[in-house]
């Protein structure tokens, strides 16, 4: 079954992480998925593992439709002619997935905010939050042409606990108040928006920091309350995939919770429970 045979979707920041594997599960299902990042093959972000065009190979590989376009989220000229393209090509967005976040390299410092360099603001403001809302500044013209759309933005989320870093945690719950924020306005619309919450993932740059990779994670106690970034992937798949995904409108939904309601498990088979901190 090709439950998103004929949509069209965005997934920004698709180079790696969330974003490919989001990328991923949606060709698998049947949707026509764009990318966009500013990782290419031959110029990777700090040289790191995967790109833009890494992720449409594969989506292509598994018999899908994957595009990738070279987008600095935080270039708004670009953002606006990524969009153009989507215009020009297809003629619709179905879904939008807001995923940028320009704080990979970053970590989690639990500093007290006095002594984090003010720097951590644009990192995760201009480089995620704003980066996110310029995308919806741009595409929700094109959405707002359907019958029906999807926006999904990615964040971290725990019943409003603190996450332990203050710029990390001020931009999470921005995104949280964003998604609210959209999910009214564009209700008349009936565009749905959405934050959905992964819990703590097993990333291309997790591995890399703990010294291992998908073969032996297990090994390493630090990791083992972790699920694949393919979770999330199938969790907004099963959200766009769902004809009444309108009732949770404006919520933020962690991905344990979708498994357990729609029925779906990570790679290994396993049901992850929500992340709690």
């Amino acid at each position: 079954m090709k439950p998103l045979k004929g949509k069209i979707a965005l997934v920004t920041g698709g180079s790696r992480g969330a974003g490919r594997c989001i990328a991923l599960e949606l060709g698998k299902a049947g949707a026509i998925v764009y990318i966009t990042g500013r990782s290419v093959i031959g110029n990777a972000t700090n040289q790191w593992p995967g790109t833009i065009d890494d992720t449409a190979s594969q989506i292509n590989a598994s018999g899908g439709k994957g595009i990738a376009i070279r987008c600095d989220h935080t270039n708004d000229s670009e953002t606006e002619a990524a969009i153009a393209a989507i215009r020009k090509e297809q003629g619709k967005l179905d879904l939008l997935v807001n995923n940028v976040w320009g704080a990979h390299d970053l970590g989690v410092e639990a500093k007290p905010f006095w002594e984090l360099p003010l720097e951590h603001w644009d990192t995760m403001f201009t480089a995620g939050v704003r980066a996110q809302l310029a995308t919806n500044h741009f595409a929700i013209p094109l959405l707002r042409e359907n019958h029906e759309a999807l926006i999904v933005h990615t964040t971290f989320w725990d019943h409003n606990k603190y996450t332990g870093q203050f710029y990390y945690d001020l931009a999470k719950h921005a995104l949280v108040r964003m998604a609210y924020g959209l999910a009214t306005e564009l209700k008349q619309d009936n565009i749905t928006v959405l934050a959905v919450s992964p819990g703590f993932m097993r990333t291309e740059l997790v591995l890399k920091h703990h010294g291992s990779d998908e073969d032996h994670w297990k090994e390493s106690e630090e990791l083992r309350r972790t699920e694949s970034p393919f979770y999330i992937g199938r969790g907004i798949t099963a959200l766009a995939s769902d004809p009444h995904v309108m009732d949770k409108n404006g919520q933020v939904l962690r991905v344990g919770d979708l498994a357990r309601e729609y029925r779906f498990t990570d790679i290994d088979g396993r049901y992850v429970p929500p992340f709690t901190l």
